[in-house]
């Protein structure tokens, strides 16, 4: 038997990112974070709960820790449905560009908290209808997308 695995891939290449939009449907809501006075990117903007996956780490686990992370909230990542793929062609730290797959959870377990209270301002329920408008574009291009079933992919810097 011959070894058919390809040479890896180089540490520079684009950054992986996952997002999850929590949406209540019964309620008709949804979570946002907003960033911190002191956040390197975005500062005081609203976003999704939204984090790097580690090294070797599958989307859906970054996803699921992310999201427990920054709000306490518990998803099976097997449960995450793919909302959307952002491909970014800029970054803070993603100078080779970004892809952030955006999962929405639907089921979730424990109440929501601001859980790095050091990085986010809040965590706050919000209706659909009133997503706020100072918010990570990306982020919020493919929520709003997610909510009036647009486009799941979007680009931005190409």
């Amino acid at each position: 038997m011959t070894d058919t695995a390809l040479p890896p891939a180089l540490d520079s290449h684009t950054l992986l990112v996952a997002a999850v939009i929590v949406h209540d449907t019964a309620a008709g809501r949804v979570l946002l974070i907003q960033r911190g006075p002191e956040a390197k990117f975005a500062a005081g903007h609203w976003d999704l709960p939204v984090g790097k996956a580690d090294k070797g780490e599958v989307i859906t686990t970054t996803a699921a820790r992310e999201l427990k992370e920054e709000t306490g909230l518990v998803v099976e990542p097997a449960e995450l449905k793919v909302a959307g793929i952002i491909h970014g062609a800029w970054g803070v730290e993603a100078p080779n560009g970004f892809l952030t797959v955006v999962f929405v959870a639907n089921t979730w377990t424990g109440e929501p908290v601001n859980a790095e209270p050091h990085k986010h301002s809040q965590v706050t329920w919000f209706p659909v209808e009133q997503v706020p408008s100072q918010f990570v574009r990306t982020t919020r291009e493919a929520l709003m997308n997610y909510l009036h079933g647009g486009p799941m992919v979007s680009t931005d810097g190409f």
